[in-house]
Order: structure tokens, then sequence, then C-alpha cells
């Protein structure tokens, strides 16, 4: 309770104040939550390379509240501004924000991460990192038990499913044998909300045989939304 009324009475004292560009930047470098928050929100332009890995490294490893204002500005700021964030020291940050624990993040981030799109070493880091993850989370399913809690098995259908759910975007960007391998083996597991992305995929590419046993399979797959994306 005094933690609430501590960042109440912090959030109404800087709002009294005019802050210029620099000082709103020095506060995503260096300020408590309260203080990168209000920056985030407040901030309209970004100068350079340097101020936008300074607000992109607010998107992982801080707080919550913090991390949804930044992912939420990131889709103008890269939309505008798409030369400053092509800088391969920040890449590695889209790829963990894809998985953030907060899905308004991850959708926020895959949008912003599009915007980037025509940069290839970009892309190819990103796709790269996706699959990475993907491939991971498929193992790490793979090692879990009945004996497992269920927030293990979530924790990895979360991960696969915003990683594919990017990978919509990006599917033109990324090897016909990693797509497959990837459909092959998502395609079969047992949460509905994966399958339906791989169905979303496999719509957007060239079938070959491998491919129209997959899509045959989903077609006809047990449940409806999963169906429904083929009509």
């Amino acid at each position: 309770m005094q933690n609430n009324d501590k960042n109440y009475n912090s959030a109404l004292n800087l709002c009294e104040n005019n802050f210029s560009h620099d000082e709103l930047i020095d506060f995503l470098k260096n300020g408590d939550i309260v203080q990168k928050q209000y920056a985030a929100l407040n901030i309209d332009i970004l100068k350079s390379s340097e101020e936008a890995k300074t607000f992109i490294s607010n998107l992982v490893g801080v707080d919550g509240k913090i991390r949804e204002v930044v992912a939420i500005k990131l889709i103008d700021f890269t939309n505008d501004y798409p030369k400053l964030f092509h800088n391969p020291e920040i890449f590695e940050n889209f790829v963990k924000a894809t998985i953030d624990i907060d899905g308004n993040v991850c959708r926020c981030v895959i949008l912003s991460a599009f915007n980037l799109i025509m940069y290839d070493d970009f892309t190819k880091y990103y796709t790269n990192g996706l699959i990475k993850i993907i491939d991971e989370a498929l193992c790490e399913l793979k090692k879990i038990t009945y004996k497992d809690k269920k927030y293990k098995t979530n924790k990895q259908i979360f991960k696969i499913y915003w990683a594919l759910e990017s990978l919509i975007l990006f599917i033109q960007k990324i090897k016909l044998a990693d797509i497959k391998r990837i459909l092959k083996e998502c395609s079969i597991i047992q949460d509905y909300v994966i399958r339906e992305k791989c169905a979303q995929i496999i719509v957007k590419i060239d079938l070959d045989e491998e491919l129209s046993i997959i899509i045959d399979k989903l077609k006809s797959d047990s449940n409806y939304y999963v169906r429904n994306v083929f009509k």
C-alpha cells in the first residue's frame, strides 16, 4: 500500500512538471519505474540510434508497466524512424520481447519488428531467433512427463504461439526447409491454438507433397477454429 501511495505521489509530481526531451531520455536510462513509464509515455521523437537503443533497452528485463508502454510506442517509432533501429546491438531485444509474458507486449513487438522487414540482416537475425525459440520449446515439451505441472507445458506453448504468430508475417523470408520442419512438429501439438497458427502459415506458402499431407490433416482437424482457417 505504501509503495502504491509513493508511486502515485511520484507520478503526480512528474505530471506537474515540463521536462525536456533530454531529461526524459535520462529518465529512461536512470529513472525508477514511475519515471521510466512517464518518460516512455511522453517521448514523442527519437533523435539518434543511441536514443533508440536506450528506448528499446526498456523492453526487456524491466517492470511490466514500463515494457507495455515501450512496446506500444515502439510501433510508431519503428515506423517513423526505422533506420534508428537498424542496429545489430538491439536485434536480440526484438527476439526476446516477442515472447514476453504479457501478450500485449508480444503483439506490439511483432508489429514493430515487421516495420523493419526491409533490412535483410535484421530479418535474418529475428527469424532465426524465433526458429530457435520454437526448436528449444519443442525440445522442452518432449521432456515433460505426466508428473510435471501444467504450467511447464503452458510456458512452452506460449513461446511457440507467439513465435509462430510473428513468423506468419515473415513467412516469405524463411527457408522452406525450416517451415516444413516447424509445421511437421507443431501441427500435431495437442493445444489447438498452435495447430491454428500452423494452418495460418500453411495457407501462405506453395505446397509440395509433404506440406499437402500436413494441410489435409489440418483441414480435417477436430477443432473448429483450425478448420475455419481454410474457409
